[in-house]
């Protein structure tokens, strides 16, 4: 196992060598034309995420003949891009295995989504909270330290990105898969905390990778062990972490940060890698801190943020209060009976599940990362607790940027005038409230640095399993291990503020929703074990072995 993952960090190694070696080509290349230094990394990046959407994003439904990804116009031409090329709107695999996923578990769970809110607040309120209990974090915190994982500019920018690609009715969908995920998330963090590992210092490590390898270590299916499965899923999954924490929990969240500042103030243009530098070395000063200082931060900031957010969104609906049935029918008809542009009923149903499922990462597992360090001796009572993020995340949150977003008018590309991401949103927001977008800028810096110290810690805990064991055989103490992930970390949050958006959306839905692949499988395999767990969970609750504190 050392030295396969010795061989994976020479490889990793390699590719950065690469990386300086072709960046410098194109350097010594675009000179002559005098291209910023984010236009040069564009130009080295794109090709790349290009190659990879190919592969991570491939769609089985047209390479059968299912299913046909260009959109037509009423006389039957295709509408084309500004390029002149077919538009289309095309079925990831993967987008449909979460589908799957998050109807299975609904439907296996018993409907945990709508029978276990009451308990669940019960929970968060503190009221089975036993101070003896192992773990670092309480529920509270472990809850607002996923939710500034989940709850960032995947909220603002990618449900604007929803809206602009699918039209109003990604709006439903968005709620639809929010609500079918919260089975999901119970079923993972339940296992997440159940297998987590608790080191003698009290140190908690946990996540997919640690349940993947764990759990299935004594599973068989006849005479065949599942222990090989479980530790290349385990592997597989840890990598696609780290991908996912670089691209959709960082580059992501600094490009959209640069964004609103430029479109504020359009001197910035072309800048981006300064904006890059300050939230790094902001991100930089917390993730040093660990887990408790990472929750000291978001049990203040995730609540303070989202409660502007929501409160500029209701304000901007009253205004507009007259035109609410209006704009409901708009939701809902586009829903079930979108326009061609928008690529039909599987083009705006596929848009609104697949930014859901970035925003919320239901079935991706990485808040698992974050419960697992919970203080309890109950795993099923923080899976309790998970429900309630897809409800804060998606249902909320993001049905309040999409209804901005849809009452003001900024679905109609007259309004939107070319504007993406959080500048749409801005925009939409400043049509009713002029001076907003100042204050939205900076809940956006909230928000992308509450996410990207989450997922700086997602990440580092996937890079610790992979490699801790290498460092060790090294004599390379663990800090050397979290200074090295560290500095790969915070550099890609400057690459990602002078980057196009395109590529970097793109980037973050792969490695976001491929960690989807690994993680469902084991969900699948685990199921009854997670609903053993809960039956029992129950009688004890009933009997009253689970005791109440408050």
């Amino acid at each position: 196992m050392q030295k396969i993952l010795l061989i994976a960090f020479l490889f990793i190694g390699m590719n950065i060598t690469l990386f300086a070696k072709d960046f410098k080509e194109v350097v010594a290349e675009e000179n002559a034309v005098e291209l910023t230094i984010s236009q040069k990394i564009n130009h080295w990046f794109e090709p790349k995420v290009a190659l990879l959407e190919k592969i991570l994003f491939w769609d089985p439904f047209t390479a059968s003949g299912i299913y046909d990804p260009v959109v037509y116009q009423e006389d039957g031409s295709p509408y084309l891009d500004k390029e002149g090329k077919p538009i289309k709107k095309n079925i990831p695999f993967i987008v449909v295995w979460l589908v799957l996923g998050a109807i299975f578990f609904t439907i296996r769970m018993k409907f945990i989504n709508i029978t276990g809110l009451k308990h669940s607040i019960a929970i968060l309120s503190g009221k089975y909270d036993n101070p003896d209990n192992k773990g670092e974090v309480t529920s509270f915190q472990a809850l607002a330290t996923a939710l500034s994982g989940t709850v960032g500019l995947g909220n603002i920018a990618g449900v604007a990105i929803a809206i602009t690609v699918g039209g109003p009715g990604a709006t439903f969908w968005m709620i639809v898969a929010g609500l079918m995920g919260m089975s999901l998330k119970f079923t993972e963090v339940t296992l997440g905390v159940k297998y987590r590992n608790i080191s003698k210092a009290g140190v908690v490590s946990g996540g997919p990778m640690f349940y993947l390898e764990k759990a299935l270590k004594n599973k068989t299916i006849g005479k065949f062990s599942l222990w090989p499965l479980g530790k290349v899923l385990a592997v597989t999954y840890a990598i696609l972490m780290i991908g996912a924490a670089i691209g959709g929990g960082n580059m992501f969240q600094s490009n959209q940060t640069f964004m609103q500042f430029e479109l504020l103030e359009p001197s910035f243009a072309g800048h981006g890698i300064w904006i890059g530098l300050v939230l790094a070395i902001i991100v930089g000063i917390v993730i040093i801190g660990g887990i408790k200082s990472i929750a000291k931060v978001t049990e203040k900031v995730v609540p303070f943020m989202a409660g502007i957010y929501v409160l500029a969104a209701l304000i901007v609906i009253g205004v507009h209060y007259t035109e609410i049935p209006a704009v409901f029918g708009i939701i809902i008809d586009g829903a079930f009976n979108p326009d061609a542009l928008k690529g039909g009923f599987l083009g705006v149903l596929i848009v609104g599940f697949q930014r859901a499922s970035f925003s919320n990462e239901a079935g991706v597992g990485s808040a698992t990362i974050a419960h697992s360090a919970v203080k309890t001796n109950q795993p099923i009572s923080e899976g309790y607790v998970a429900l309630i993020e897809p409800v804060i995340d998606t249902v909320l949150i993001c049905t309040m940027t999409a209804l901005v977003i849809v009452f003001t008018g900024y679905y109609e590309p007259e309004l939107a005038n070319g504007l993406s991401g959080s500048q749409l949103t801005s925009a939409a927001f400043g049509s009713v409230i002029s001076w907003f977008p100042y204050v939205l800028a900076f809940a956006i810096v909230l928000f992308a640095i509450s996410t990207m110290i989450t997922w700086a810690y997602y990440g580092l805990n996937s890079f610790k399993f992979l490699f801790a064991g290498l460092y060790k055989k090294m004599n390379l103490s663990p800090k050397a291990l979290n200074y090295t992930f560290f500095f790969i970390f915070l550099s890609f949050t400057v690459i990602g503020a002078a980057m196009e958006l395109g590529a970097v959306i793109a980037f973050a839905d792969m490695m976001i929703l491929t960690m989807a692949f690994p993680n469902l499988i084991g969900l699948f395999i685990l199921t009854p074990e997670v609903y053993g767990d809960l039956k029992e969970y129950r009688r004890k609750l009933k009997s009253g072995e689970i005791k109440r504190y408050k």
